[in-house]
């Protein structure tokens, strides 16, 4: 990095991937910087400049030799003895003037494979903005988890449940379609058949298996549904609608209901077809299949929260539990770039939904509706697609 690149970084003040530290006076403090930046996005410290005001004060020979040398000061020492697991920093100097007189350290961390990560004391922190938080939530430590690949949501076993919570017709009706045979003729009895289509697992049905094949799922995992409301106006925050619902059952029971419910509540219009025609809902059905499928199946399961769907006079919004994972944008995601989060019910869903599992759903959504936006809300840990409607609407 040069100087104007870093002058210009040290200008926009700190952010969630950068810090300021005048002096490393407490390896226990970097330490909680640097596991706070290993389990968020990653990002530099940079030692040298003042906290909050920005001012560069700069690095003496001494110190720089002190931050370097095998002293509790040591960056390599700090990062592989202070950190769980430990994390591997690479570090940069900078001089701002031509004299030498304002250096500046700048440590760089990558953001963690092996989240969560923990100081000396065992405390998870986070960044949030310019600042860290200790993470205490239980659920948040599992997202961490999960976003390491380290955990599937999906793939937990769900307490309290058993084979009794299996609809079986349903569950038979899918292991045919897949493999063409019935359980019998696979030389398998009914709980065989849920074991290897990891349904159940000791005993208890999987999340996976009970948002596919469970009997009344939402008596298990009430938030697992979706919230749809059809409002007057624009604004969330009316007071009267035109339609509210909350839909529950299986994941394909929601698909299907949550389909209806944009066929009900959107307009059908006329597009080129003569009068005898039925009208052709006035936003594509295709992207609406795809978007609630994707809501429906890559949601982040950690977080306790429905899918809402939500029809307003000049929109249509999606909105979905969980920012993008694995670091994904949204201009990869329209190229078909896909991580997949919920690894069963991804497989689940190409038996039983009209499902590809290919990345290629926000494509073909796009191309049938090019004008849907994206908005990846990586502070309110929610995933947002907004489509607007015809103008006639408004």
């Amino acid at each position: 990095m040069n100087a104007i690149e870093l002058l210009d970084i040290i200008n926009t003040g700190e952010t969630s991937r950068v810090q300021f530290k005048e002096k490393i006076t407490s390896p226990d403090a970097l330490a909680a910087e640097m596991v706070a930046m290993s389990n968020s996005l990653g990002g530099m410290i940079l030692v040298g400049v003042k906290d909050k005001t920005g001012e560069i004060v700069g690095l003496s020979n001494a110190e720089l030799q002190k931050y370097n040398q095998q002293t509790p000061s040591n960056i390599g020492n700090i990062a592989t003895d202070k950190v769980k697991p430990n994390i591997y920093v690479t570090t940069e100097v900078v001089s701002l003037d031509n004299r030498g007189s304002k250096r500046i350290l700048i440590i760089y961390i990558r953001e963690g494979i092996n989240k969560p990560y923990k100081d000396n004391n065992l405390a998870v922190w986070v960044k949030q903005g310019p600042d860290k938080r200790r993470v205490s939530d239980n659920a948040e430590i599992l997202r961490l988890f999960q976003s390491s690949a380290n955990l599937s949501a999906d793939e937990m076993e769900v307490y309290g449940t058993s084979l009794d919570d299996v609809n079986q017709d349903k569950f038979e009706q899918y292991f045919k379609k897949e493999f063409q045979k019935t359980i019998e003729e696979e030389n398998l009895n009914f709980e065989q058949a849920l074991k290897r289509k990891k349904v159940v697992r000791n005993g208890k049905l999987t999340l996976a298996g009970l948002l596919f094949f469970g009997k009344e799922p939402q008596n298990y995992k009430p938030a697992f549904c979706i919230k749809a409301v059809s409002f007057w106006g624009t604004s969330i925050g009316g007071n009267e609608y035109r339609d509210s619902r909350d839909i529950i059952g299986t994941i394909p029971d929601m698909f299907y209901e949550g389909i209806r419910f944009f066929e009900v509540n959107l307009k059908h219009t006329q597009q080129g077809q003569n009068f005898n025609s039925p009208g052709i809902l006035e936003i594509s059905k295709v992207a609406l299949e795809e978007l609630l499928q994707n809501a429906l199946l890559h949601r982040d399961y950690f977080k306790n929260s429905p899918v809402r769907l939500m029809i307003f006079d000049n929109r249509v919004e999606i909105i979905s539990p969980g920012k993008l994972p694995n670091n994904l944008t949204v201009e990869e995601i329209k190229y078909g770039n896909p991580v997949i989060r919920n690894n069963q019910l991804v497989n689940y869903g190409i038996h039983v939904l009209p499902y590809k599992g290919l990345g290629s759903g926000i494509k073909r959504a796009l191309e049938s509706q090019p004008d849907i936006q994206f908005f990846n809300d990586i502070d309110g840990e929610q995933f947002i697609v907004t489509i607007p409607r015809p103008e006639t609407n408004n």
